[in-house]
């Protein structure tokens, strides 16, 4: 065992333990674990992830005891390590190689080499790189917030109250269950061949360089993946059984924004297949081809890789034999606002306990838990919160979309740039940060914004935007607008924005705030 309790290990030498480790050059547990006490754990935390970290954290600074374990030599979960950060780094090169490609000879740019690019090369720098902010996170998990951990342990739960891992029995009055989930299979002929990946497999696994890709799935996962595969020059086809970006959260998408997004995706000649079910993979060792069944009959499409985003499964083997925990129907871990599940003493957190599977939800819901323990009456709803995903735009959007407010509402003005009545072709507006070139070159690619108001109180209920720059104000746009007295218009025309903004309805909003009867822009 390799006991850090205490030892200071600086960040080089925390990055060398991970790595050793995760490959196999190491097989100690990492153990920061202060033997000295006799106090019992308020909290065991099973999943090290950022629900486990947070909620760990939480019971620390109420004067708690709590232990994360988890099976991998770090903590932070997938998130950095296979999902989130690295589909961040690839729709960053998206984003440029987009702009590339667009201005290509024009101004400074020099003629686009469609072959400069790698898939490979990325994913190496990915890989070679992420240890760091795993590193860091050991570090101040153990210097500035005094967590106990247990790392590379995969641990076993014995009951509601005890957990077996590196050889030893812990016991806790509480059980915190954070043990995430991986990628759903499909089930179909051919998904067991080399060449087809998942967003972590696609990470560890790829050692060359695609050629033509086909992406299953009409998810967030798959949307942006394929964005980041067709920008780097590899012919790519998206095959989805609905309609791309309607259904889970992007399904609260307003749809001028859908329809914006999804035009752009394909002008960028990214191929499209909606209403559309893959039959089966072909090849013999390796992936050669995906056959389909579209609206117009059946297709073969050749690809030597092909990444499947359609959806995700809990992580339950560690405690299934020992908890007998109520689901819903898909499998996910049932909790009531408290992060309660159906036995006492027992709590579920992150991935865990299903959709949304964002990063505010884990850390959330690991604080929740830990308040709940120590005796702060706590709870959390998710049923509304803002969202964003990512093509070659970054697309933000909270809220009610057009239709919804509608059906909802029984007087509805909106606020949106490019209006209705013109073409995207024919006004630079939005032209906000992030889109200033494309203003003056390529008015189309300046974005999308659409603010939805309820003419009879005034107040904003929904927001959307393509773009950049305007994620973060999202998060406090989303909380003005679901407080109990609301958001109206004339206090986001009250906004003192740092022009230019890339929220441009803060501007236009000026423009009707003083009106007694609303009219849309």
């Amino acid at each position: 065992m390799y006991d850090v309790f205490g030892a200071g290990l600086s960040m080089e030498q925390w990055v060398t333990v991970i790595d050793e480790t995760y490959d196999g050059r190491r097989s100690d547990v990492i153990a920061h674990v202060d033997r000295r006490a006799k106090t019992e754990f308020d909290a065991i935390f099973l999943g090290g992830g950022s629900a486990g970290r947070f909620g760990a954290s939480v019971v620390r600074s109420l004067g708690g005891r709590a232990l994360v374990i988890d099976r991998w030599p770090f903590l932070g979960g997938s998130c950095p390590h296979q999902a989130c950060v690295p589909h961040h780094l690839f729709s960053e090169a998206a984003r440029e190689l987009d702009q590339a490609r667009a201005l290509a000879g024009r101004l400074w740019y020099p003629s686009f080499d469609p072959g400069a690019s790698s898939i490979l090369e990325l994913v190496d720098l990915f890989r070679a790189k992420r240890s760091g902010p795993h590193a860091h996170m050991n570090w101040q998990s153990a210097e500035q917030l005094g967590i106990e951990y247990l790392l590379n342990a995969p641990a076993m739960v014995i009951d509601a109250h005890t957990v077996e891992a590196a050889g030893e029995r812990y016991r806790t009055r509480n059980l915190v269950l954070g043990t995430g989930s991986r990628a759903r299979r499909l089930g179909i002929e051919g998904e067991d061949l080399a060449g087809v990946f998942d967003y972590a497999s696609l990470i560890e696994d790829l050692d060359y360089e695609p050629q033509r890709i086909v992406v299953i799935g009409g998810s967030k996962v798959a949307v942006e993946y394929g964005s980041f595969f067709r920008s780097m020059g590899c012919p790519t086809t998206i095959v989805s059984r609905s309609a791309v970006l309607s259904s889970g959260s992007p399904g609260r998408m307003d749809d001028d924004l859908r329809d914006y997004v999804v035009t752009g995706m394909r002008q960028r000649d990214l191929s499209i297949l909606e209403d559309s079910t893959v039959q089966r993979i072909v090849g013999d060792t390796r992936v050669r081809g995906v056959d389909v069944v579209t609206p117009d009959g059946e297709r073969h499409l050749e690809a030597d890789f092909v990444l499947v985003g359609a959806g995700e499964v809990p992580n339950t083997e560690s405690f299934d034999p020992a908890l007998d925990l109520a689901r819903d129907p898909l499998g996910w871990i049932l909790v009531d606002e408290q992060m309660r599940t159906s036995l006492p003493g027992v709590y579920a957190v992150g991935d865990l306990v299903g959709p949304p599977m964002e990063m505010f939800k884990s850390r959330r819901s690991g604080a929740t838990a830990a308040r709940n323990i120590m005796g702060l009456e706590t709870r959390l709803d998710v049923s509304d919160y803002p969202d964003f995903l990512h093509t070659t735009y970054e697309v933000s959007w909270a809220g009610l979309g057009e239709r919804q407010a509608r059906e909802r509402l029984r007087s509805v003005v909106t606020i949106q740039v490019p209006p209705p009545e013109l073409s995207p072709h024919e006004t630079p507006l939005p032209m906000a940060e992030g889109s200033m070139i494309y203003g003056f070159t390529m008015p189309e690619r300046t974005g999308f914004q659409k603010c939805v108001i309820d003419a009879e109180s005034r107040r904003v209920v929904g927001i959307h935007h393509a773009g950049h720059g305007a994620k973060n104000a999202f998060s406090y746009l989303h909380h003005l607008m679901t407080r109990p007295e609301g958001f109206t218009i004339d206090e986001l025309g009250n906004l003192n924005e740092l022009y230019i903004s890339p929220e441009y309805f803060i501007g236009y909003a000026r423009l009707r705030s003083s009106q007694a009867d609303l009219a849309g822009m």
